[in-house]
């Protein structure tokens, strides 16, 4: 193991192994659906692989939650691995000389660990362990660092021109920052339980406690990326609003000035439309039709546009142009 070295092995070679050998990391890939128990080989994968502790039934169960606590020598994970755009979980089970690993269907850090393992050379399966928390951080940050720059960029966009598939993608993006909040908050809390109970027994080794301390530091810095997400897909759908109120405002603003043009031309023809005496007897010569008829409404339409112009919503109009 500390050369990196993998290959694959049958359940009772892997049994055998784990009760021999001083540093072994086993990777196990169960089915992606749970079948029937009738045989040997659907018992519980703790088992098949001779741990026998009946606190380990959890261990490869479909279902499980976030999971951090000590059985005995064996420290049990349930760990929370961002895989594609779901969150899948890894089971994990810790002693001085083997870590075990199982999931379903396809490895998901696999191929991170054997390279990390080839790089940084873990001394043992506690510090391997760390190596693997440490890489499972590191799927939620690369996650949470993608979806917020795709919500910078998306507010970017919105002030060149504001589209309908803008707000569809920004809530999709706020779903996934709650998906890797909720994931990942819980798990968080139970390890730290765990790992601050550890610390303060005296005899946790000084380099374990130099690892738990680098996790959680990596945690915090991990929970700030997810919680900024959160926080930008909050600024982005407010700049959105902002967006939509504008564009509002600037229809309210239309409408006012075409009400200050005709409504007093429409008060003006219902007036001289009436059919008093005064109207219909006085008001019949041609030149006080054309004074009346349209002098009247010209000077009007004047003095509106004057008042426009003289007014802030005609300057705010033009400046939005």
């Amino acid at each position: 193991m500390p050369e990196g070295a993998t290959t694959r092995v049958s359940v009772s070679e892997a049994r055998q192994r784990l009760a021999m050998d001083r540093f072994l990391l086993l990777d196990v890939e169960l089915p992606e659906e749970e079948g029937p128990k009738e045989g040997p080989a659907d018992e519980p994968p703790a088992r098949r692989l001779g741990l026998d502790a009946e606190e380990l039934a959890w261990f490869g169960r479909p279902g499980e939650s976030a999971r951090a606590e000590f059985l005995g020598d064996i420290a049990g994970f349930v760990i929370p691995v961002v895989h594609g755009v779901r969150i899948a979980h890894v089971h994990a089970l810790a002693s001085e000389r083997f870590l075990v690993i199982a999931h379903r269907g396809r490895a998901v850090l696999a191929a991170d660990i054997t390279t990390h393992l080839r790089q940084e050379k873990p001394h043992d399966a506690v510090a391997t362990l760390f190596l693997l928390l440490q890489e499972t951080l590191a799927t939620f940050r690369r996650a949470a660092v993608d979806a917020l720059l795709e919500v910078e960029g998306l507010e970017d966009d919105m002030f060149e021109g504001r589209r309908p598939e803008q707000i569809y993608r920004l809530s999709q993006l706020r779903r996934r920052s709650a998906l890797l909040h909720h994931s990942l908050l819980p798990y968080l809390q139970v390890v730290e339980e765990i790992i601050t109970r550890r610390m303060m027994s005296r005899d946790f080794p000084v380099e374990r406690q130099r690892l738990a301390q680098e996790f959680q530091r990596a945690a915090r810095l991990v929970l700030a990326d997810i919680e900024s997400l959160q926080d930008a897909t909050r600024r982005a759908f407010a700049s959105y609003a902002s967006l939509v109120a504008g564009e509002q405002n600037g229809v309210i603003n239309r409408l006012a000035i075409v009400s200050v043009i005709f409504l007093p031309l429409s008060f003006l023809t219902g007036f001289f439309g009436m059919n008093f005496a005064f109207m219909t007897d006085e008001l019949e010569s041609r030149a006080v039709f054309w004074l009346l008829g349209v002098g009247l409404q010209v000077a009007v339409l004047f003095v509106a546009f004057y008042v426009l112009y003289r007014t802030r919503i005609w300057r705010r109009l033009r400046d939005e142009d």
